[in-house]
């Protein structure tokens, strides 16, 4: 069976694998659920792709805003025992939120803080303050069931809530034969005392066996080094938790290490890239592993140099770093990265960078990515006969791309790609993502000649892309020296509504394409303009099989905007259907986003017993509007009504002008419950404002649904 990922607001997607390629992501032990899909007495906020704000490093680029006495109620989507939340709240704030099961508080709350958030990297050009949400967790104490209710209230801080992981944690594991444990050595299971001479202490008593961390929580110090030929095995992440921000930080080690069923929980509220404040800071050694793991809190999770030959990092959760999740920094062969889960990174989340020797032979196999918010969901800086194989990738925000294949050294001695680079039966949702440094996009996937010619053989195949909010495939030479992109074949895509373009080309080279089909393509199938100018052609190899993106984006002095086609793909779309909205005011949990949800049963009602009330929506791009649907939900039990409403407009958010006075619209429920509103020809805007002033059925403004198209 394949894995339930969360792909979008309330939708739990199970990916089977098939004949041609296993299923794409982890196998992961909890169900995610968005707090956008769920009943809620707070804000919605999103979708927003604007770099800087807090929707936009939200998973699914939404989530729902609480003060205090407001909360989301969850459906508990299978059994569990265990609660992950994901928030975020104000910069220099903390507190708690109240948990309810079936409509019992709970006695334990959730703690949040701001602690480990707004972090600004300065000296990364194009970076701004990031890294806006946290995870906190929290064991519920007693066993909840499939359709449960599990509702988070805020107190006396605003939260904004993301998203919910329910798991069903098994009780905590017992002590292996013939292990030493660290409370033998005089570790203080409360937390209270300094654990790292004891924990030292165990790992030289058990060379060539395990040392165990029984439950309890520990604090370390200092680092460990010299760990070689030794299994650190705890009862469980949920258990076993050791409070340190740098765990091992080794040049070299003989192998052979194993670190598996334990957290470890750090303290880093800043990145500072000269401190290694990492969880494996160095070199493990041949033959180890990691595996089971909770890693969080740190700056980078494992940043690995040295000899780490046939490594296999397995089956982790590395959230809420302030640069990469994992690095393998050169020199690696045959590690292997599988079945981890990885979210909120403040860099690259999985990471090959081929300095001072090349990776060779490893992979990236059936991760799980969500949320990187500086950098790219995979990124592969050179190395020899890499493979990134059925990874899912989903929410990247800033300067990054879902996958990244490139040729960026950053530091010299750099070992450019050779061999052969299978990027094969990967899924990425909402990735790419607009570069302030570049004014344009990246794109979802990205292949990038940044500092020197890619002549290795790049194999992209199987690939799953879906609402990518500007390109899909992007080929380009990121350093501005108008190096050429080879070898590429890409076979076997299916991209679903792309903001722009499929193929974002700005590099001189050559690309095959085959197999690969488009639907609900914003702008056109091809942009390709070189970068810089006249700096050579690319070539695109059309192999056959290809459907949905034939058109070319013909002015390469623009970059078209998300779903500004030339021409326009679909003149008879609604062009405000999931658009980000706000009102004035909003009525419970009817508020400004489901008048474009595409659901006419659901509606906005505004703050009652106050007149005017305005509604408005980002169309993302200037259009010419010619024509409005206003509706409300068709059931006979809304009673026809009138509400007077004028329209207006804006092309900056900022000043709007009439564009259709003040009229009163008939809503009648045996008509429908639909009222058409005609706008003059030469009609522009992006914003869309309407203002009611009266409705003789309610005293407040409503729409289920409100649709703007370009035809009259």
């Amino acid at each position: 069976m394949g894995a339930a990922v969360a792909l979008a607001a309330g939708m739990l997607v199970t990916l089977t694998p098939t004949a041609a390629h296993a299923a794409a992501g982890a196998t992961l032990p909890f169900t995610s659920v968005e707090a956008e899909s769920q009943t809620t007495t707070g804000t919605r906020i999103g979708p927003d792709y604007t770099q800087g704000s807090l929707a936009s490093e939200a998973s699914g680029r939404q989530a729902v805003r609480l003060s205090a006495g407001q909360r989301v109620e969850f459906t508990v989507p299978r059994a569990a025992n265990a609660l992950n939340l994901v928030y975020s709240v104000p910069d220099g704030q903390s507190g708690a939120v109240n948990v309810y099961v079936n409509g019992t508080r709970l006695t334990r709350t959730l703690p949040v803080t701001a602690k480990y958030s707004y972090i600004d990297t300065g000296w990364i050009t194009g970076a701004k303050t990031h890294h806006f949400f946290d995870n906190t967790r929290l064991l519920l104490g007693q066993n909840v069931q499939a359709g449960d209710k599990v509702a988070v209230e805020a107190t006396g801080v605003q939260v904004t809530v993301d998203v919910a992981d329910f798991e069903q944690v098994a009780p905590a594991a017992t002590q292996p034969a013939g292990s030493v444990s660290v409370v033998a050595k005089d570790a203080d299971p409360s937390g209270s005392g300094d654990s790292t001479q004891a924990f030292r202490d165990a790992i030289a008593a058990a060379q060539g066996g395990t040392v165990w961390i029984p439950p309890g929580d520990y604090r370390i110090t200092s680092s460990l080094n010299g760990v070689q030929n030794v299994t650190l095995q705890g009862a469980g992440g949920w258990y076993s938790v050791v409070h340190t921000s740098r765990f091992i930080d080794q040049s070299g080690s003989a192998g052979n290490v194993r670190i598996k069923d334990f957290a470890v929980i750090g303290e880093v509220t800043e990145r500072v890239d000269s401190s290694p404040d990492n969880f494996v800071n160095g070199s493990l050694g041949p033959n180890s592993s990691v595996s089971g793991m909770w890693i969080q809190h740190l700056k980078v999770g494992l940043w690995l140099t040295g000899n780490n030959d046939n490594l296999v990092v397995e089956n982790n959760r590395v959230l809420d770093t302030t640069a990469d999740g994992l690095n393998l920094n050169g020199t690696a062969k045959g590690v292997r990265v599988r079945n981890n889960f990885l979210r909120n990174q403040g860099d690259d989340s999985l990471a090959m960078w081929s300095l001072y020797a090349p990776d060779t032979d490893s992979s990236f196999e059936n991760n799980t990515i969500s949320q990187p918010n500086l950098a790219n969901g995979i990124a592969i800086y050179g190395g020899t006969d890499i493979a990134v194989r059925n990874n899912l990738v989903s929410d990247t925000n800033a300067l990054g791309s879902g996958i990244a294949i490139s040729n960026q050294k950053f530091l010299d001695p750099f070992h450019p790609l050779a061999g052969t680079i299978t990027v094969d039966g990967n899924t990425l949702v909402r990735t790419g993502a607009m570069n302030p440094n570049w004014n344009h996009p990246m794109g979802a996937l990205r292949v990038d000649s940044y500092d020197s010619a890619i002549d290795a053989t790049v194999d992209i195949t199987n690939t799953t892309i879906t609402d990518s909010p500007y390109s899909a495939f992007e080929f380009v030479s990121g350093g501005g020296h108008g190096y050429p992109v080879r070898n590429v074949n890409v076979t076997g895509a299916t991209v679903r509504n792309t903001g722009t373009v499929v193929v974002q080309a700005e590099a001189q080279g050559a690309a095959a394409f085959r197999n690969v089909t488009a639907t609900q393509v914003g702008a056109a199938g091809v942009y390709n303009c070189p970068f810089p100018a006249n700096s050579g052609s690319f070539a695109l190899t059309d192999g056959g099989g290809n459907s949905g993106w034939s058109s070319t984006w013909s002015d390469c002095s623009t970059w078209p905007q998300p779903g500004q086609g030339n021409p326009e793909p679909d003149p008879n779309r609604n062009l405000a259907k999931g658009r980000p909205a706000t009102a004035t005011g909003s009525q419970d949990v009817y508020t400004p986003g489901k008048a474009v949800d595409g659901d006419a049963n659901s509606y906005w009602e505004s703050a009652n017993n106050t007149f005017p009330q305005s509604w408005t929506v980002d169309l993302g791009s200037s259009y010419a509007v010619r024509r409005l649907v206003l509706k409300l939900p068709p059931s006979a039990a809304w009673g026809a009504r009138t509400q007077t409403v004028t329209v207006l407009g804006s092309t900056d958010g900022s000043t709007y002008a009439t564009v259709v006075g003040a009229q009163g619209y008939r809503f009648d429920p045996a008509t429908g419950n639909t009222a058409t509103v005609s706008l003059p020809s030469g009609t522009n805007l992006r914003y869309l404002r309407l203002s009611v002033s009266a409705n003789t059925g309610w005293p407040a403004g409503q729409f289920s649904e409100v649709e703007a198209y370009q035809t009259s």
